[in-house]
């Protein structure tokens, strides 16, 4: 393509992950009119305000989360998008569920589509685990704490999406009853959860 250094190095910085935000090439040293150039010459796509990628290459699966865990570093998948990147649901949400702390600003983001719900303290904290996907960190709730989340907020995901949610991580051996409970109590929303448990343990 070229073997100018700059471009070299923003080349090599998506061979380190998927999508790449305006921001940490600039920290790399990468001048904005170099990054507008390559978008010029179709070597590189704009993803939406800030984010960019190779053009030609094949997306992954969890592409739509990658975005958003570059675009909102602060927040954490959950609920459907959190289910469906545990493979724990057949449902296929076209937006990403983030969850931010209570306080939070919501976020101006144009791609991907977002849903956001708010938590505070221990119930926004507990149960993130962090997962590499191609090079890009995501934070997302673990199985458990998944489904705690979905009877908590069962008005806006479904009371069907919930049980399916804690039918299949039971069966699926994800998360343990006492798992699931003890999150249920940090969302207070252990005596709605409680029949369902004691149904299926």
């Amino acid at each position: 393509m070229t073997e100018n250094p700059e471009t070299e190095r923003i080349l090599a910085l998506f061979g380190q992950a998927e999508v790449v935000r305006a921001r940490e090439l600039s920290a790399q040293g990468v001048h904005p009119m170099t990054l507008q150039r390559l978008v010029e010459k179709g070597i590189v796509e704009r993803e939406g305000r800030g984010l960019y990628r190779l053009a030609g290459t094949e997306v992954s699966e969890h592409y739509s989360l990658l975005q958003a865990a570059k675009r909102v570093p602060q927040g954490v998948i959950c609920l459907l998008s959190a289910l469906r990147f545990h493979q724990l649901t057949t449902q296929k949400p076209f937006e990403v569920w983030l969850m931010l702390e209570r306080g939070s600003r919501r976020p101006a983001v144009d791609t991907p589509p977002l849903r956001i719900h708010y938590l505070s303290g221990e119930a926004f904290r507990a149960g993130i685990e962090e997962h590499l996907q191609e090079g890009v960190t995501l934070r997302v709730y673990n199985p458990a704490k998944t489904v705690a989340d979905c009877f908590k907020f069962r008005n806006k995901v479904g009371k069907d999406v919930a049980l399916e949610a804690l039918r299949e991580t039971l069966r699926h051996k994800r998360a343990t009853v006492d798992d699931i409970w003890r999150y249920a109590e940090f969302c207070r929303v252990a005596r709605v959860i409680y029949p369902y448990l004691e149904a299926l343990d």
